[in-house]
């Protein structure tokens, strides 16, 4: 049986995938280390790069990206400082770019036509697109506009292109494209603006030859449209696609989800039901054909030579990066892919689709896996609700998924209204419903299931971190489907939370639940801190002493709230954790303690059923 240390232990993490002629490089987390490291492929090998003491992350829009860029002379990364510093291609030189206090950087990108990095610069509530050369060089490009994000730069150096947004919006709201020229000494000329036909989220913009690609949603599904940077006249050119979200939510800078081959044609992703597809478009007018089937989601696809490079998610490896064939599809691991639990077979996530509750609304989507322990009994089930909350849960390997169904216990994830994969409207739907429609769709989850026989319906628990926290707690309060539930460093006063979030959510709570001026009734309807009193159901608590989101005080003023009612909640407190545990003694911790929740009610209920039997 997998353990709790082990579970945690098996969490090995890749991404920021970036190629150049110097090679391929990707960052990896380890649980062990508790930081992000620098590899790379050497004859045909993983192994680290750069100083043993490097750890890399970029902090901007607090939640970073972008944080390694390649170039053909060496690798600019963003370090936990979070300056920019550039390691020559023996990996034994480390050179510090940027000594700028209080900024951050991210969203690296090479303009090897001029030795130099692109990087969105986040200094004093501001942020600007910036250049930064190898003699230390910070040239502000861009300023003006609140957010910056996925700078790329043409084939010759000769155009950049950027997305922006501004407040209160969020990138998946709303946001725009824009160009510029470059100039003979680095500078930008002739920037503009490309507004889309209609409203619409763009990201990922991508040259190919004179034509800019980007992923926008202005016809209602995150799909490629182009735009002929020469003919200059603003018009939107359809790629052609599938009615499916070619990228998810841009919660992080340096995201890639489609890229030209360079042989001709393109790699694109593909999200259907929440499982990202490799899609594969020859040059030559020949069908495109799906590749990598093994896998269920991918990231940060590059291009190089005949081979497309991505870090790939399955529901039985660990991250893997994949060198992929662009001609046949035929792929072959580069490095991870392992097995993360030797001797044990894995539960695999089954599709679900909960049905609309009336004529034109969506159908709900989700992952649901079986427990490995046999019993003559229905399984409880645990529900997870997904932070974000614009967010998703994907078919990919979660060894605390395994560690539950390792336990007896049935999980489902669910892709309530409002998370992202299954197009613009869904998307929006949370707008001024958080705390409602989410929670009605996880109810519709467990009785849907329950109605099939999968699980005991007298037995189900739910757990979220985060805003996945918070629709635990909405839960509690608005219903009594419950059994019991876990709160993981989860919000519990929007209000507050609202006047002390950063800058990058800062329109974010006004969006999910309208503008507290204007709907003061909805607020305080929907803060589970003014409604402890309801929560009848056993509860459980984890918080960090160091989380800078979901600020330590929100835990503890739910939790006198609860014992002010009479109510026994469970607090498990970690001072030197933040938002989302990084120590894996404490993940491990978490869990134990979470299954000895969960163990102790489950029995209780079936001992309250056998009562009254």
């Amino acid at each position: 049986m997998l353990s709790a240390y082990e579970a945690c232990a098996a969490h090995i993490q890749r991404g920021d995938l970036t190629v150049s002629s110097a090679g391929l490089f990707w960052l990896q987390t380890d649980p062990t280390e508790g930081c992000n490291t620098l590899w790379h492929l050497s004859e045909q090998r993983p192994v680290r790069f750069g100083p043993d003491h490097l750890g890399i992350r970029s902090g901007v829009n607090g939640y970073g990206g972008g944080a390694v860029a390649a170039s053909d002379t060496g690798v600019f990364v963003v370090a936990e400082d979070q300056q920019i510093r550039f390691l020559g291609l023996r990996g034994d030189t480390c050179i510090a770019l940027t000594d700028d206090a209080g900024a951050a950087f991210g969203g690296l990108v090479a303009d090897n036509a001029r030795n130099r990095v692109l990087a969105v610069r986040e200094a004093g509530g501001a942020q600007q697109l910036v250049a930064v050369s190898l003699d230390g060089e910070l040239r502000v490009l861009h300023a003006g506009q609140d957010f910056y994000s996925a700078p790329a730069v043409s084939a010759d150096g000769r155009k950049v292109a950027w997305t922006s947004w501004q407040l209160p919006d969020m990138p998946w709201v709303r946001s725009q494209l824009w160009t510029a020229g470059v100039n003979d000494d680095g500078g930008l000329d002739h920037c503009r603006p490309w507004p889309t036909p209609t409203e619409a989220s763009v990201q990922q913009p991508v040259f190919d030859g004179t034509r800019l690609w980007v992923l926008s949603d202005h016809a209602g599904w995150w799909q490629p449209w182009y735009l002929d940077t020469l003919a200059g006249n603003g018009r939107w050119y359809s790629g052609q696609s599938a009615e499916l979200d070619h990228a998810n939510a841009p919660w992080q800078l340096g995201e890639l989800h489609h890229c030209p081959l360079a042989g001709g044609g393109w790699a694109r992703v593909q999200y259907r039901n929440g499982t990202g597809e490799l899609w594969l478009l020859p040059s030559d007018g020949a069908a495109a054909f799906r590749a990598a089937r093994d896998f269920s989601d991918f990231r940060h696809l590059r291009a190089s030579g005949d081979y497309l490079y991505c870090v790939a998610r399955s529901a039985t490896r660990l991250d893997a990066i994949l060198a992929i064939e662009a001609r046949t599809g035929q792929f072959r691991i580069l490095a991870g892919g392992e097995d993360p639990m030797p001797g044990l077979k894995p539960a695999l996530p089954l599709d679900i689709e909960v049905p609309a509750l009336n004529h034109g609304e969506w159908p709900v989507h989700g992952f649901f896996y079986t427990p490995r322990l046999a019993s003559p009994d229905l399984p409880p089930l645990i529900l997870v609700a997904h932070g974000g909350p614009t967010s998703a849960a994907y078919p990919a390997f979660n060894p605390q998924v395994q560690y539950w169904c390792q336990r007896g216990f049935a999980v489902a994830e669910v892709n309530y209204r409002g998370s992202s994969g299954f197009g613009r409207a869904f998307r929006l739907a949370l707008e001024g419903r958080w705390g409602e429609v989410d929670v009605e769709d996880m109810e519709r989850a467990a009785d849907h299931l329950a109605s099939f026989g999968l699980v005991d319906g007298r037995r189900v628990f739910i757990q979220g971190r985060s805003s996945g926290g918070y629709t635990v707690l909405m839960a509690m309060i608005r219903s009594r489907r419950f059994t019991a539930g876990a709160s993981l460093f989860g919000v519990t006063d929007p209000l507050r939370l609202r006047a002390m979030t950063h800058r990058f959510e800062s329109g974010y709570l006004d969006w999910l639940l309208g503008p507290p001026e204007a709907f003061p009734e909805r607020w305080r309807a929907r803060t589970p801190l003014y409604h402890a009193d309801r929560i009848t159901a056993p509860m459980i608590f984890f918080q960090g002493g160091k989380d800078e989101v979901v600020v330590p005080e929100q835990t503890r003023a739910m939790i006198d709230a609860m014992k002010a009612a009479g109510r026994e909640p469970e607090l498990h407190w970690f001072e030197q954790e933040g938002h989302g545990f990084r120590q894996q003694a404490n993940q491990a911790g978490m869990l134990e303690w979470m299954f000895s929740f969960y163990r102790k009610h489950s029995r209780k209920a079936n001992e309250q059923v056998e009562n009254l039997s």
